[in-house]
């Protein structure tokens, strides 16, 4: 890649993730790092650039960038200016793709925090042979939703035989509010299933798959395991991990994920999968659907206070070979904080680790794996050993 004025710069920093996510570069980007801000409101844009200078002085001359999803020219701009370019700027499936192919065509490394698999699957179909080509790393996917899977499953894999059938059981526990970016997108794809559908139809004809192994999220059904109901959990999750599984043969001959919700009281699980079924009802009628989002404003979050009462667990259970491997990923509040931490730590690994070579859209275990899991702990999120056996 020619030299670029930037090596990372972050659009959509006046949102409230994008707000957490600058805050996070401005005490942890590396001495040296050259980044930006880009967004289409000037004066929002110098209202985040004086909050940051409160934590380095120096910020007070951070460079600002203008762009707008509707102006391709300036997102071209963007991209050509820049070795990483972060998005925090949804619905991704309204407001994403523009950005994702200046960053295509532009050769230049692309991170975002969509959970939207419609989004996903279109942006793999339209944008990922040319991102081949030019060398530009799509990486989708870079907060809650989903790393802590997809780097967790990465983790707990590489404690297991790498030539046997491989097991993994995913179930994620959490206290805290969505944010408002999730809430939106998940409601945008329930209301979308017909075009989900079509886009992982469009997905499948142009994109291969190993021939000699095979990797899958398979679906199944509630059920209790000590003590705990466990719910399927309709989340873009299980489709990274099994991307990651297809494209690692460290994954096994066999690889075999499933997802799930684990509750411990069975009316709380009743309770969800009626809330569920109820949301995604609504979802289907545009009334409701656009009542139901007026309750979750962009650009608005939960107090420092009540994020840092918040937190998550993802515990993983493999099987494979006679051993059996139980693992956990854990932090503090996955809508807000840790999600800018982990895009943040993302686009600074992208940017200045030593990595394999990959490009076109990858995942984040094929893209960054143990040197992102590195900085995460390094970071404050925990990826831990519970339990170790062989039969």
């Amino acid at each position: 890649m020619p030299e670029r004025r930037f090596d990372i710069v972050l659009f959509g920093a006046t949102g409230f993730t994008g707000r957490l996510t600058a805050d996070y570069l401005a005490r942890h980007a590396p001495a040296g790092c050259r980044w930006a801000l880009a967004g289409r409101n000037q004066a929002k844009l110098e209202a985040v650039r004086a909050e940051l200078s409160a934590i380095d002085g120096a910020l007070a001359q951070l460079p600002l960038l203008s762009a707008d999803t509707g102006d391709p020219a300036s997102l071209a701009a963007v991209a050509a200016s820049s070795r990483v370019v972060i998005s925090t700027v949804g619905p991704y499936l309204r407001h994403g793709e523009p950005l994702v192919a200046a960053c295509a065509e532009a050769g230049t490394d692309y991170l975002d925090l969509t959970g939207e698999p419609e989004f996903v699957d279109l942006m793999y179909a339209r944008h990922h042979q040319q991102a081949t080509r030019s060398g530009a790393r799509l990486i989708h996917c870079c907060g809650f939703d989903s790393i802590p899977h997809d780097l967790g499953v990465f983790f707990t894999v590489g404690l297991l035989p790498d030539d046997v059938a491989i097991t993994v059981d995913g179930v994620v526990r959490a206290g805290g509010r969505p944010s408002a970016g999730t809430v939106h997108s998940a409601v945008t794809a329930f209301s979308r299933v017909r075009g989900s559908a079509e886009a992982a139809r469009a997905r499948r004809q142009v994109e291969p798959r190993p021939q000699d192994r095979r990797a899958r999220a398979a679906r199944t059904a509630p059920r209790r395991v000590d003590g705990m109901w466990l719910l399927p959990l309709p989340t873009i999750d299980p489709q990274v991990v099994a991307r990651s599984g297809r494209a690692l043969a460290r994954y096994g001959p066999d690889f075999t994920y499933h997802h799930y919700a684990g509750v411990r009281k069975l009316p709380v699980a009743v309770g969800s999968v009626a809330g569920m079924a109820t949301l995604m009802g609504l979802a289907q009628l545009p009334p409701a659907r656009r009542l139901l989002l007026s309750h979750f404003s962009s650009g608005t979050g939960p107090s420092e206070r009540q994020r840092s009462a918040s937190w998550f667990k993802v515990r993983f259970t493999a099987t494979g070979g006679g051993h059996r491997v139980v693992t956990q990923v854990s932090g503090g509040d996955p809508g807000y904080d840790e999600t800018a931490k982990m895009l943040a730590e993302s686009a600074l690994c992208v940017a200045f680790d030593d990595l394999p070579v990959t490009a076109g859209q990858v995942t984040t275990a094929v893209a960054m794996g143990q040197p992102l899991i590195q900085r995460l702990t390094r970071a404050g999120l925990r990826f831990a050993v519970l339990e170790q056996s062989v039969r």
